[in-house]
């Protein structure tokens, strides 16, 4: 299993380019790339695999630049190790992969592109030199590889895409990273980072698109200059202890995909520019102690689909426009807060994973469809005073949740008057009012 993916690439790559002359590859590049991979697998014989060109006959993962132009050499220019899956059968690393040769730098200076997927998992690598060439650096779940992520970025000032998801990369990020602007995407995630996020990366403004800290152990206030982040598209910063207030002026990002939860910013409440960001799809804030109440700015927000605001600290009501113009909810969190009163109409007919455990809520909750489909997806343990029909609490997940059954005396379901039933609502209070000033004017006399 492990031989076939070699053999099956070298022979399309043979049978492509078998064809054309070109110089080959430097031999300095092709004896390098051979000490690569015999230190990620040594129980691959790669050179008696590919004895050949490896610009020509190479294991997938392996790309070089094929020059346009006679008698210009060739060089390698991606290389990616760590078999993904099938579709993507980069050369597989042993479990005790290192790397024997860590000059990167010197040994493929053209190199744009570097990958590595669960390959150091056991042996720590010995510190890396990378070229300035680069353009997309990816290290995904590698926890043994170690190393100070300011020292490792050095001078890699052509990076568009930076991904380091699951190593051990440890320090603070570095000021000097405002100075890539061809940044794309910087991803960080579940790494060692610690102290704060400094302020220059708000001068990646132009291309910046993906903001990925999740999972470190990041604090401090965040910089007011990530709100100069307008091509944001995700920021995501939960899982770290981010503190302070939740800086207004993020409004200016217009970022799709806001993630803030798990961290420990102040309780001054939920941001009310959340309102001013029309285009939001997913907003994340659980696990801060924000307190105060759900504020009513849900006007202008029907595009969200994704709302978490459990263990917030929230009180009072949950407000009834949340009903009216979130009908792209597919899930919501408003789990272990103190919120009370009746749970908005629309909530339960457009949302389909509901958790609204353990608050104060309280009336009659009418499942429809669209909610009762989704069986374990709808939580309501924990509202005393909530109660469900008779045709839905005797059995299945819902009777698991020890909801009791509404009586005829239990208050009736909320109902959210929008539209033609607002204009009719006001009318009949109009007509009330004549009714009354007439009666007053009879028994008065006037």
């Amino acid at each position: 299993m492990m031989f076939s993916f070699v053999i099956v690439t070298s022979t399309f790559f043979s049978l492509s380019h078998q064809q054309q002359q070109q110089p080959p590859l430097d031999p300095s590049e092709q004896n390098a790339l051979y000490d690569v991979l015999h230190s990620l697998n040594p129980t691959i014989p790669w050179r008696n695999l590919f004895p050949d060109d490896l610009c020509l006959s190479a294991p997938h993962g392996v790309v070089c630049d094929f020059p346009t132009h006679q008698n210009e050499t060739p060089h390698v220019v991606e290389l990616s190790f760590g078999y993904v899956s099938d579709e993507t059968p980069n050369p597989p690393c042993s479990l005790n992969a290192t790397l024997n040769n860590p000059l990167i730098s010197t040994s493929f200076p053209y190199l744009r592109k570097l990958f590595f997927y669960n390959c150091f998992n056991k042996t720590l690598p010995p510190p890396l030199s990378l070229p300035s060439s680069l353009e997309e650096l990816v290290f995904i779940n590698n926890p043994s590889f170690v190393a100070a992520l300011d020292t490792f970025l050095q001078n890699l000032t052509s990076l568009r895409r930076l991904i380091l998801i699951g190593n051990s990369f440890h320090g603070e990020v570095p000021f000097y990273i405002g100075g890539f602007l061809n940044l794309e995407e910087v991803t960080l995630s579940r790494n060692n980072l610690s102290g704060k996020i400094p302020a220059s990366l708000g001068l990646l403004r132009k291309n910046l698109k993906v903001l990925d800290l999740s999972g470190n152990n990041l604090s401090q206030c965040l910089p007011h200059s990530l709100g100069n982040l307008s091509q944001l598209l995700k920021l995501d910063l939960s899982f770290n202890a981010f503190g302070c207030r939740i800086p207004e002026n993020l409004r200016g990002l217009q970022s799709l995909h806001f993630w803030l939860s798990f961290n420990r910013f102040g309780n001054f409440g939920v941001p009310l520019f959340l309102g001013e960001i029309p285009t939001l799809k997913e907003v994340y804030l659980s696990g801060n102690f924000l307190s105060g109440v759900i504020p009513d700015i849900w006007e202008n927000l029907g595009g969200v689909e994704k709302l978490g605001f459990s263990e917030m600290g929230l009180v009072g009501n949950i407000p009834a426009s949340m009903g009216v113009h979130l009908k792209k909810l597919s899930y919501i969190g408003l789990d272990n807060n103190n919120l009370d009163g009746s749970v908005p109409y629309g909530l339960l007919q457009y949302a389909s994973e509901i958790n609204l455990e353990n608050n104060k809520l309280s009336g009659r909750v009418e499942l429809f469809s669209t909610t009762t489909k989704v069986g374990q997806k709808v939580k309501l343990a924990g509202n005393k005073g909530l109660c469900v029909d008779n045709k839905v609490v005797g059995g299945g997940v819902l009777g698991q949740q020890q909801l009791k059954a509404c009586k005829k005396t239990d208050v009736p379901d909320a109902v959210v008057f929008s539209g033609t039933s607002s204009l009719l609502l006001r009318f009949y209070s109009l007509a009330g009012v004549v009714v009354v000033v007439f009666f007053v004017f009879i028994f008065t006399g006037f």
